[in-house]
Formats: C-alpha cells, structure tokens, sequence
C-alpha cells in the first residue's frame, strides 16, 4: 500500500512515464520530424525538471531522517557529563551499519547517594526491536539507579520493564494469544549487562549479565587487567534469557585507585576481525594508548575507535560502545 508520503513520488513517476510514452509515439510519427523534434524538446525539458524535483524532495526527506536519527541518538545514548562525583568519563558507540547513528548498544553513568552507578550492555536483536529492547533497560535504570538504594534492585527493575516490553511485543505480534504471552521470535531476544557501582571510598562492585568485564588501566606504566571479583568472574544470565535467581548479590572487584581507568565495553570490540580473521587486539591496545603521558578517557576513546576503524577497514561486523572513566578524586 502507497502511503501518503509516498503520493508526490509515485505522481512524478507517472508524469515521467507519460512523457516518455509520448515522445515515442512522436518520434514513430511519420511526415512530422520538426514538429516532433519540438515537442520531444519540450518533454526532455518537463523530465529533467521533474528529476530535478524527484531529487530535492529525495535529498530533504534524506535530510529528515538523519534529523530523526540524531534526535533518537541524542534521547537514546544521551551525551555523559565530562565528569560525574569526581570521575573524568567519557563513552561513544561506533555503529556497524553504515550510515547509522544509534545501534544496539546501550550505557549510562549516574552520580546518586550510594555511589556513581555505570550501566553498559548489548541487545540481541536487530533493528528497531532492538531500539525499544534498550530504551526500555535505559529507561528503567536511569530511575532505578537513584531509588534503589541496592545494586541488586536496580537489576531486578531492568529485568521487569525489559520483561514488559518483550510481553507488549509478543502480544502485538500474536494478539489473539491472549495475556498469558505466546511463543515467538521476541523470546530469542535479550540483552547482557554490566551493572557497576563506585562508592565513595573508590571501591567497585558488580552484577554481571554475560556481559564482557572491563579493563583497569595503571597508567604510566603496567599493562592493563580485567575488574573481576575474587571468585574468577562468573556471570549471570543475559537479562530475557532465564528469571534472575532469588539471591543477588553484588560481586566486589577492588579499587579504583587515584588516576586509574576503567574501560567498559561491548563485545564487538574484541570480536572485530581483520581480513585475515584476526581479531582486535583490544587489551594491546589500550596497553600502548595507557603509556601516554596522560592518557585521558577521551584520548582512550578516540584511540580505541581508531584503531578499530585500522583493524577491521572501516568494516565492522558489530556494534561497538566503550564507556572510560578515570579516578580524578583526591587520595
């Protein structure tokens, strides 16, 4: 079915078509070459104008769309503060679809009264399923994270809104299933979480959803380390995969000491291949990008994407969001 958008489009098509079938029938026309000539002036004249109509209109509705997906980007992944209770931060996400500007990554940093509370993940999912998948852990984290006065709460309301919204989806898809909720694809989607919590005295916990863990960074010198707790870093479930279990408790995982940096980040990262197969050497890397002089979590960004961008060609075959931070706070 043509929508109303579509209308102006299809009618410049048909006076194209017009066109052309008449300037044929001129030019098939014995006895008539100079009057045909003319006439045939006078509708390459209209097509071309029309093109150039056809154009505009496709290049202002290019221009919307990209309007539109900046604003989703912008309430989606809105821009973190360059510093967050004493914490330089900074995050960005490279997309794998070319031309896109939100993809299925999703982070988040806020300062509340139990500690700064960091949140980055990964949708299993394409498109905009995916998008409503990671506004709706967004969504319910951003309020979460400053009334649950327990890392484990803030999950667990994640997990109910990211329950919602799939129930929502499955019923739209299959509404004569019924409340209870039917068997379909929206069962096959899910998304891993990091959840991180810095209290004041620098000190870190975590409730991991098959997330990958993050990289403490000691610059000038030291090669980088995974943040895992104690016990080697076991993980949950992604969230949407099974019901988190009854007893959640945070995992702790050190300190942040004064001007060390944490890297938080999706799988793509490290899953990015080359042409050859290899994949991203993302810990060799943040190991060069650390023995600068003072490596900022900016630089760190930007130096990670760019070589990113070196090592796969500008191809990636993943998302890709990085959230960095660095303790800036007095010993």
């Amino acid at each position: 079915m043509i929508t109303r958008g579509e209308m102006p489009l299809v009618r410049r098509a048909c006076v194209l078509a017009w066109g052309g079938a008449a300037v044929s029938w001129e030019l098939s026309s014995p006895g008539r070459l100079g009057p045909s000539l003319a006439t045939c002036a006078a509708f390459l004249l209209l097509a071309t104008g029309s093109a150039l109509h056809i154009r505009r209109g496709m290049t202002a509705e290019l221009r919307r769309s990209r309007e539109i997906a900046g604003a989703t980007q912008r309430v989606l992944l809105r821009p973190l503060p360059n510093r967050i209770d004493g914490l330089a931060v900074s995050a960005a996400q490279l997309s794998a679809s070319r031309g896109a500007a939100v993809g299925g990554d999703l982070y988040e940093a806020v300062a509340t009264a139990y500690g700064v509370r960091l949140l980055i993940g990964d949708v299993r999912g394409h498109g905009l399923p995916a998008l409503g998948a990671a506004a709706a852990v967004l969504g319910s984290f951003r309020e979460a994270a400053y009334d649950e006065a327990a890392l484990a709460g803030v999950l667990r309301r994640m997990e109910r809104s990211l329950q919602r919204h799939l129930r929502e989806r499955s019923l739209a898809e299959h509404p004569s299933a019924g409340p209870a909720g039917p068997q379909s694809p929206v069962a096959e989607e899910f998304v891993t979480v990091l959840l991180l919590q810095i209290a004041p005295d620098a000190g870190v916990t975590a409730l991991n959803c098959g997330h990958p863990w993050p990289y403490r960074l000691h610059p000038p010198a030291g090669a980088p380390d995974p943040v895992r707790p104690p016990d080697g870093g076991a993980t949950l479930p992604p969230l949407g995969v099974l019901p988190l279990p009854a007893a959640l408790a945070p995992q702790p995982c050190g300190t942040l000491g004064p001007g060390e940096l944490l890297v938080l980040h999706t799988d793509g990262a490290e899953d990015a291949r080359d042409r050859r197969g290899r994949f991203f050497p993302l810990r060799r890397v943040l190991d060069l990008l650390a023995q600068e002089t003072a490596p900022t979590p900016a630089r760190l960004v930007a130096g990670v994407h760019a070589a990113l961008l070196r090592h796969t060609g500008g191809r990636l075959s993943d998302d890709v969001a990085l959230l960095v931070l660095r303790n800036d706070r007095a010993r």
